[in-house]
């Protein structure tokens, strides 16, 4: 009988994003050489028990890791994949969430619905940080503004919920309306929902909250739904389970410091649902675009809908959005395409049907254009397992 690596696994199960990291792990493993894995309840952040750092394991994956950790492993000269969103300087291979692309993908939202005035609401950590400067690089410019809350995130120096509360508040009540927010995660998230209701600013018509991570009971708890960027545990999960594999198969250190993991996409809730823009005309022919876009639309078939001139359609898009009829169109059935690819196994002619596209052909012309990969491209890398990893060849064992 094989001899089966014997793998300790420190994540957190606490939290949706650690369930998922393990799910991923799973995935891997099912599809492998089995592994005997230590793994128990944990909550975020929790250190491993110190009997765990005086076993001998053929890898670790590991979530809470710091500076001390780190110098642990190391002087147990066992394979170590790090998956820690605090510290960037532990010499460790390590994968964890692209936060600068969450960051990103949360301001192109709220880009999509014509706010001009922006927030990021977040914390004073490495992950915060870097969500806020994706966030900040999309929205800043000539015709837009960003405003900032931060506070500590863990320590002695955290502000209790009540007091920090209270300056959240204070400070959404001080930003331009109508304003387009991002916070940081869905808890801080569901604290600017709760702070706006108590100074009574309305949410999505004056601020539009995003959050992060689509912890599902907890933005639905949300008055109203909280908006959440979706990012990709579970891919996090099975890269971090390949990479291992090949550490412990004594294959070389990866060329990589860190591989960050794209999110997924947005998982649209009430707390954002809304145009923000000031020409009602152009609102309308937005909404017309978003029910209507992936039917097959047309620029003309918008025209129809909201009676203006061509010419004078394009300028006052270009105005209010930054971008074409045309744009706003592809963009809308780009998005949908996505969500089919990595929802669904369709194919590919089926998905071009049920976006309004006549030839497949055609539509992957588009999407290629757009996203600079093609359909196929893009499902196998959002559908875990459907290629080898970045991490390398999981089949040269």
């Amino acid at each position: 009988m094989a001899k089966r690596p014997r793998v300790a696994l420190i994540i957190e199960s606490s939290t949706i994003f650690g369930r998922d990291v393990l799910h991923g792990v799973a995935r891997y493993v099912r599809s492998h050489q089995p592994w005997s894995i230590f793994l128990e309840q944990r909550e975020f952040g929790a250190m491993p028990p110190a009997w765990l750092l005086r076993r001998r394991w053929d890898g670790i994956i590991s979530r809470p890791t710091d500076k001390r950790l780190a110098d642990a492993f190391r002087r147990m000269k066992t394979p170590v994949v790090d998956l820690n969103s605090m510290h960037s300087d532990l010499g460790l291979p390590r994968i964890r969430s692209d936060n600068r692309a969450i960051g990103r993908l949360g301001a192109e939202h709220l880009l999509e619905r014509g706010f001009r005035h922006f927030a990021f609401c977040g914390y004073s950590a490495e992950w915060s940080d870097l969500r806020r400067e994706g966030f900040m690089a999309a929205v800043e410019g000539p015709r837009h503004t960003c405003h900032v809350y931060e506070s500590p995130w863990r320590g002695r120096h955290m502000p209790e919920w009540d007091e920090d509360q209270e300056r959240i508040a204070k400070w959404i009540q001080s930003l331009p309306k109508p304003c387009g927010l991002m916070a940081c995660n869905d808890p801080r998230g569901q604290q600017v929902v709760d702070a706006c209701w108590r100074v009574d600013v309305a949410v999505p018509e004056l601020v539009a909250v995003i959050g992060v991570d689509n912890d599902e009971i907890l933005c639905e708890m949300c008055d109203p739904p909280l908006s959440s960027v979706v990012p990709n545990p579970r891919r996090i999960g099975y890269e971090a389970a390949a990479l291992l594999d090949r550490l412990m198969a004594g294959k070389s250190q990866p060329d990589f410091d860190c591989l960050n993991i794209e999110p997924v996409g947005v998982k649209t809730r009430q707390s954002s649902d809304v145009l923000a823009v000031e020409d009602s005309d152009i609102a309308a022919a937005m909404t017309y675009i978003r029910d209507h876009a992936t039917e097959g639309c047309t620029v003309e078939d918008v025209l129809r809908h909201v009676p203006m001139g061509r010419s004078c359609l394009e300028r006052r898009f270009r105005k209010f959005l930054g971008r074409s009829p045309q744009a706003e169109i592809n963009r809308v059935r780009i998005k949908r395409i996505k969500q089919l690819l990595a929802e669904t196994d369709l194919p590919l002619s089926r998905i071009a049907e049920l976006v309004g596209y006549q030839h497949p052909e055609y539509m992957n012309v588009v999407f290629k254009r757009e996203t600079g990969q093609t359909p196929g491209q893009y499902r196998r890398e959002v559908q875990l397992g459907g290629t080898p990893s970045q991490t390398g060849n999981h089949n040269d064992r």
